[in-house]
């Protein structure tokens, strides 16, 4: 569900019907999750090398194995930061729903274990303080 950050694009590019203004906002979406997605599995998880669940135990579900770190999940990274910039961009009345969705991506992959819990926690926790920075650059660029 959260692979690629897929829902995330789709989700910005559906409110973007219809209004010039919520495009170039899911635009800037998109963009923001390249960009974290590139912070974080190209900087952050080099530094941790952190071997993944299913590496080290039984495979309970058939997926991919995703060649990065298992530490911090690049998933609930972008989940967190999705979530952020949504709340941005639609106000309070929508967070719960962009929370919900972000917390599902982000618990999913415990689930399947592809993730430890403090995974999970060091990536809404790198998702938050990412999202804290981009947000509010989105907004001054494109209001």
């Amino acid at each position: 569900m959260g692979d690629f950050s897929i829902i995330w694009h789709v989700i910005g590019f559906l409110y973007a019907i219809g209004s010039m203004h919520r495009l170039q906002q899911a635009v800037a979406l998109s963009i923001a999750l390249g960009c974290e997605s590139i912070i974080v599995n190209q900087g952050v998880k080099r530094l941790f090398r952190r071997e993944r669940p299913t590496t080290s135990g039984d495979d309970r579900f058939d997926l991919r194995t995703p060649s990065t770190s298992s530490f911090p999940s690049g998933h609930a990274s972008s989940a967190t930061v999705a979530a952020i910039i949504l709340v941005t961009f639609t106000g309070m009345p929508w967070a719960i729903l962009w929370v919900a969705i972000a917390i599902i991506v982000a618990m999913s992959r415990v689930v399947v274990r592809i993730h430890h819990m403090s995974d999970i926690v060091g990536g809404v926790i790198t998702g938050a303080v990412l999202g804290a920075i981009i947000a509010p650059i989105i907004s001054s660029i494109i209001g």
